[in-house]
């Protein structure tokens, strides 16, 4: 058994991103179809796809609509703008210019928001701030940009760069939860703006990515920048991989996990608490994670899926999985095939 899965994607992501699709009259269920996803999901506000679903409909919307952010702006984002930018960033000598060369050429692309860094007191802030009214297409479309900002970068000094924090607007207090698994940094919420800030000595890491690394990166996104940089030493997937390899059995207490890690209950309960996460949550969103993508194979029966979760009977499992996504595990496979 595999000791990493990857995280899902909740539904509401999927009906913020069709938002501009929705506005232009568009064939949503035929574009959910393209990219393998029931459009029944999209009645059930706790189910979930997988990353590989949710970047198949990222694709399929930039082709229909010719918008790299999904017809969420005011005007178009010309297709070819992020293997260009890439392009010319792969060349600059620090994290500090990819970001400043990186926004001042998206100030050239963009009407609806404006990217900038800012620097002060040791503290560097990625700030975006609108132009225009702020919508709920225009705030997911700034929340997107933020994240995949974020991610290049990244991926451009090859390593994580832990955020201090994420800012998010007031009216986005909802998004809370997705936020913090997105970013695995608190947030903090102002009025008018979104962004994020890490110790400004971050800006000085060299760049050590290639020409011809860029090449299979761009092959790979944008998968790549949805799983690439989630911080692997976190507590939450450390334990994660941990429960993974025990998912058939019983799974360990609170207290056997602090042992298996050399920490205290109490301990345990404190970080989890600093990155927002329970043992009881991180137990269930685990479990979901695995059942959804066992599900997408078709040889495995649902009391084969019951026994490798670790559950005794079918109908135990069938409860469960409704209570975690809002469909029985027979109606999610009918909809995934």
């Amino acid at each position: 058994m595999a000791a990493n899965t990857h995280h899902t994607v909740a539904i509401a992501q999927v009906t913020q991103i069709l938002q501009g699709a929705v506005q232009r009259g568009l064939d949503v269920n035929a574009l959910l179809q393209r990219a393998g996803i029931s459009p029944s999901l999209i009645d059930s506000p706790l189910s979930r796809v997988t990353q590989g679903q949710y970047a198949a409909l990222m694709l399929v919307l930039r082709r229909v609509t010719r918008d790299e952010l999904w017809g969420l702006c005011s005007r178009p984002l010309k297709l070819g703008s992020f293997v260009q930018s890439a392009r010319m960033l792969v060349h600059c000598r620090t994290l500090g210019e990819v970001l400043t060369e990186g926004f001042q050429f998206y100030h050239l692309m963009l009407d609806d928001f404006v990217p900038r860094l800012q620097v002060s007191q040791g503290v560097a802030t990625v700030r975006l701030t609108h132009r225009v009214a702020l919508t709920p297409q225009l705030a997911y479309a700034q929340r997107t940009f933020g994240f995949y900002s974020y991610g290049l970068a990244c991926w451009l000094v090859a390593r994580r760069i832990p955020l201090l924090d994420v800012i998010y607007p007031e009216t986005d207090t909802q998004y809370k939860t997705d936020a913090g698994r997105l970013f695995q940094a608190p947030l903090r919420f102002e009025r008018d703006s979104m962004g994020f800030r890490f110790e400004a000595s971050w800006l000085d890491l060299p760049v050590v990515q290639t020409p011809q690394s860029l090449t299979e990166f761009l092959r790979q996104a944008p998968a790549s920048l949805i799983i690439k940089y989630r911080d692997q030493t976190s507590l939450t997937e450390r334990i994660r991989r941990l429960l993974r390899r025990s998912l058939a059995q019983e799974l360990p207490s609170l207290e056997d996990v602090g042992h298996a890690l050399a920490m205290t209950p109490q301990t345990l309960r404190r970080r989890l608490r600093d990155e927002g996460q329970g043992y009881q949550a991180i137990k269930d969103d685990l479990r979901r994670d695995v059942a959804i993508e066992y599900l997408g194979r078709p040889e495995l029966t649902l009391l084969d899926i019951a026994n490798r979760l670790g559950f005794s009977e079918a109908s135990t499992f069938h409860r469960a999985f409704k209570a975690w996504t809002g469909v029985s595990p027979g109606a999610y496979r009918q909809t995934h095939f």
